[in-house]
């Protein structure tokens, strides 16, 4: 975790796509085991557009460093004193328009991406 923090992200991403809100409950069990890790993400100091960018990368080819090349200025030593407070202190993760990360979930373009995302997991299977 302290080395790669990024890809643990992006795995905990990957098991468990964005699109529905859950991207404040991913972050709040990514900072634990940061915590556990003796690190934290500063992630009042990210940037959204340019984080999701990357978490899109680190998706599309994981393993690659994308995301922890994005996080690693953001890295610290030592333990967030409050995990949830940093969190709601990370641009556009403040609880406002919780659905609207990546759009409205109800968008047409949204759930075409989302479905090519599925169908790259499941290698081309249908899972439903």
């Amino acid at each position: 975790m302290a080395e790669k923090p990024g890809e643990v992200m992006g795995y905990l991403a990957y098991g468990h796509p964005f699109l529905d809100g859950n991207g404040r409950t991913i972050m709040l069990i990514h900072a634990e085991l940061a915590r556990r890790a003796g690190i934290s993400i500063d992630w009042a100091a990210t940037d959204k557009v340019q984080y999701l960018a990357a978490l899109t990368q680190e998706l599309e080819e994981p393993g690659k460093g994308k995301l922890d090349a994005y996080l690693k200025p953001f890295i610290r030593k030592g333990l967030e004193s409050n995990i949830a407070d940093g969190i709601k202190a990370a641009p556009g993760l403040d609880g406002g328009n919780a659905d609207t990360v990546a759009g409205e979930t109800s968008n047409p373009m949204l759930q075409a991406q989302y479905e090519e995302q599925k169908a790259k997991r499941n290698g081309g299977r249908d899972l439903q």
